[in-house]
């Protein structure tokens, strides 16, 4: 039938882990740990979506982080120190990502949902295997298990915003048509991941990464706080071609009927 099979999600700000705080507060640690460095949290959500590797050497190509390196070692940073940085990275999100397994509000109940109309749910990260593997019991243990997962290291061509992750899970979860498929993710690249994929691609603007703050400090906001908070975070997601951009994945089953009503009148992601 034409119309969408599976959903495709991210990780860290979709599903688990509100505000997406796992990853950032550990490159904050492992810059300061591996080498005395010190970089701000916003400054290590930057690059975020993208496999830690890569994240690592993106934050060394910011002008701020740059200019602290070159004042301290004379010098921008190489393979070898951004090797340093992930290895000190490593251990220490592994040891720290199931604090962050609790899937996010609505999570559940919106998967349930799902499976309830035969989708399939997929998903993928910008965490490599070793943390995926501590991450995924600790979110199976308390509600959240999705038919497949896919960690940034598994494929040989890479992880985002390249198109290998999402359609592993095509092929993992035997759908018959990319544009049968929903990507969802906190992130440009992401986002990026699920275009280049030929999917339709849906932003959260207010779980994840761009808007930035945990559960409690969202509770707290003004109205007006979200509010631009939001709006930053919405364009971010469309400047990288989201097609819709929702605050969480609870409202992800109204853009589905959306893009069903689309696809039968022969629209394409």
């Amino acid at each position: 039938m034409n119309k969408i099979s599976a959903v495709i999600l991210d990780w860290a700000g979709t599903t688990v882990d509100f505000g997406s705080f796992a990853p950032t507060e550990i490159f904050v640690e492992a810059f300061r740990q591996a080498f005395a460095v010190e970089i701000t949290l916003q400054e290590a959500r930057v690059p975020m979506g993208l496999g830690k590797w890569q994240h690592i050497e993106a934050l060394g190509k910011l002008p701020a982080v740059d200019a602290r390196w070159r004042a301290k070692f004379g010098r921008s940073m190489t393979a070898a120190d951004i090797d340093a940085i992930y290895a000190a990275f490593m251990p220490l999100q592994i040891a720290k990502v199931v604090d962050f397994a609790a899937p996010i509000a609505g999570v559940i109940d919106t998967i349930a949902g799902f499976r309830a109309q035969g989708l399939k749910i997929g998903s993928c990260s910008g965490y490599p295997r070793a943390v995926m593997e501590r991450l995924v019991p600790a979110a199976a243990a308390l509600g959240y298990s999705p038919d497949c997962w896919v960690a940034t290291d598994d494929l040989p061509p890479g992880g985002r915003p390249g198109p290998w992750m999402a359609l592993h899970n095509v092929i993992a979860l035997g759908i018959d048509d990319v544009a049968h498929c929903v990507k969802v993710d906190d992130a440009a690249p992401g986002i990026a991941e699920g275009i280049h994929a030929g999917m339709w691609s849906v932003g959260l603007a207010l779980s994840g990464n761009a808007f930035g703050a945990t559960w409690e400090a969202f509770q707290a906001m003004s109205a007006e706080e979200i509010a631009g908070r939001r709006e930053r975070a919405a364009g971010e997601l469309y400047a990288a071609g989201a097609h819709y951009v929702v605050d969480t994945l609870a409202d992800l089953p109204d853009v589905i009927a959306d893009i069903n009503t689309r696809l039968a009148k022969g629209e394409r992601p």
